[in-house]
C-alpha cells in the first residue's frame, strides 16, 4: 500500500486505526507473516517519555557527520519542506553526539500535517516540543546542534535505522511507523492493511481475555479457550 495512493480521508483514516492497537500486538502479527526483523534497537524512546504514541507513514531523511562551512544546512530546509499530512519524518544517519531535530523543525513540520518524527540521532528542545504535542522518537538527547557537524545527504530514499533483531530495519518511504511505551515497529508498505486487520482482530481478542481474567476465569481457561495471544 503507498500512501500517495490513497485520497487523504483514507490514509488518515488508517492512521486512526493504528494509532488503537499496540506495537508489541503490530510486531507479533508481523512475526506470523513472516515479517521477524521489523523492530528498532531499545535505544529509540520517547522524549520526553509522555511524549505519547507515534503513528505515521515514513518519510525519509538521510544525512551523516562530516564538517561543512555555513550557518545552515539547505538540504535539511528543502527535505523538510516536502513532508505531507499524516506523515512520520524518519531520520537516518547515526549522528555522534548532535541534535538533528530541534523545536523550529517540529513546528515547520506540525503546521504541514506531520505526526511526529523518528530520529536515528540526538533531540534537543524536548520541552517545547513537548508543549506542541508532537511525539519524537529519539536515540539521545543533546544540546548540541548539527550545524557544521551533520547535513543531510537525501530524503526519500530507503533509510537504514539500528534494529533490535538485526544490524538495520530498512524503512522506505510510505511505510508505516508504531512507536509506544514498548518500543518503535516498522510495517512494510506492501501489508499495511493486513497487518491492521489482524492486529485489530487480535486486540479485540485481548479486550475479551482481560474481561474474563477479571470476572474470575484462571490464565488456564482463557488459554484454552483463545489459545496464544
Amino acid at each position: 500500500m503507498n500512501p500517495k495512493s490513497l485520497d487523504p480521508q483514507s490514509a488518515e483514516a488508517i492512521r486512526q486505526r493504528y494509532l488503537k492497537v499496540d506495537a508489541a500486538t503490530i510486531s507479533d502479527v508481523l512475526d506470523q507473516l513472516g515479517y521477524l526483523h521489523q523492530g528498532l534497537a531499545a535505544t529509540f524512546a520517547p522524549y520526553p517519555e509522555t511524549a505519547g504514541k507515534l503513528a505515521g507513514w515514513a518519510y525519509t531523511i538521510c544525512g551523516e557527520m562530516r564538517p561543512y562551512a555555513g550557518t545552515g544546512d539547505p538540504e535539511k530546509m528543502q527535505a523538510v519542506d516536502g513532508i505531507q499530512a499524516g506523515c512520520v519524518s524518519v531520520w537516518s544517519g547515526q549522528g555522534d553526539g548532535v541534535c538533528f531535530f530541534g523545536e523550529l523543525i517540529a513546528l515547520g513540520m506540525k503546521t504541514r500535517g506531520a505526526t511526529g518524527a523518528l530520529v536515528d540521532g540526538g533531540i534537543r528542545d524536548i520541552e517545547w516540543i513537548a508543549k506542541h504535542r508532537f511525539p519524537v522518537y529519539a536515540r539521545y538527547r543533546t544540546p548540541v546542534q548539527s550545524i557544521g557537524r551533520w547535513q543531510v545527504t537525501a530524503w526519500q530514499v530507503p533509510a537504514y535505522l539500528p534494529g533490535a533483531t538485526k544490524q538495520h530495519v530498512i524503512v522506505n518511504p510510505g511505510d508505516f511507523v508504531v512507536g509506544d511505551a514498548d518500543g518503535v515497529i516498522v510495517v512494510p508498505a506492501d501489508v499495511v492493511e493486513k497487518v491492521l486487520n489482524e492486529a485489530e482482530r487480535l486486540t479485540a481478542t485481548e479486550v475479551k481475555i482481560r474481561a474474563e481474567l477479571d470476572a474470575g476465569a484462571t490464565l488456564e481457561q482463557v488459554l484454552a479457550k483463545y489459545g496464544h495471544v
